[in-house]
């Protein structure tokens, strides 16, 4: 996907979308299949960084999570004639009962509490905890990883820190130290 820069839209500001979708019993499976063209035009959409679904268990509640560069290709998108034109054919088979909008930093996603619905913390306490967390890590890469390989081209260097940061703080470290800070992370400001 080729990314366009857009004269005045600034970076950084992407904006996430939750849309709540009600299906009639027994239409699932055609609202499905919609499902799947609507995602299609929505990801080739200008500013579109992709759209999840999560489908019920249980009940007739789909939820569509769409993520765009900035409010401004987010709201080009919600009264695009494309994204009318795919409502309408759905009409009678599902209703959307909701939709919330949030800006996201990108990094909410290692201080998210699964199965709850909380607001993630501050910005300055998820750069803090991050710091906490790659600090320690990047110490460790440069007591034993740099001294043995001095010799390697740097380009290759270069990559060793973020294929070893990045996955261990996503899989590892970050799920650990959010759960064991998560009462002053999540605390409610006072």
């Amino acid at each position: 996907m080729s990314t366009t820069r857009t004269p005045g839209v600034q970076r950084n500001r992407a904006v996430t979308a939750v849309f709540t979708w009600q299906v009639r019993p027994g239409r699932e499976a055609q609202f499905e299949e919609w499902t799947h063209g609507v995602t299609r035009v929505a990801s080739k959409f200008p500013g579109s960084e992709g759209v999840v679904w999560v489908r019920p268990e249980e009940g007739h509640l789909f939820h569509a999570i769409a993520r765009f560069s900035d409010p401004e290709r987010l709201k080009a998108w919600l009264v695009s004639p494309e994204r009318a034109a795919w409502h309408r054919r759905i009409a009678d088979i599902a209703t959307e009962v909701s939709s919330e909008r949030q800006a996201t930093t990108g990094m909410e996603t290692w201080f998210s509490l699964p199965g709850t619905t909380v607001h993630s913390p501050p910005r300055w306490k998820m750069a803090l905890t991050t710091l906490l967390a790659a600090y320690p890590l990047v110490l460790l890469l440069q007591w034993l990883v740099v001294p043995a390989t001095t010799d390697w081209p740097l380009p290759l260097r270069a990559a060793l820190f973020p294929a070893v940061l990045l996955p261990s703080l996503t899989y590892l470290i970050m799920p650990s130290l959010s759960r064991l800070l998560r009462l002053w992370l999540y605390r409610p400001p006072s």
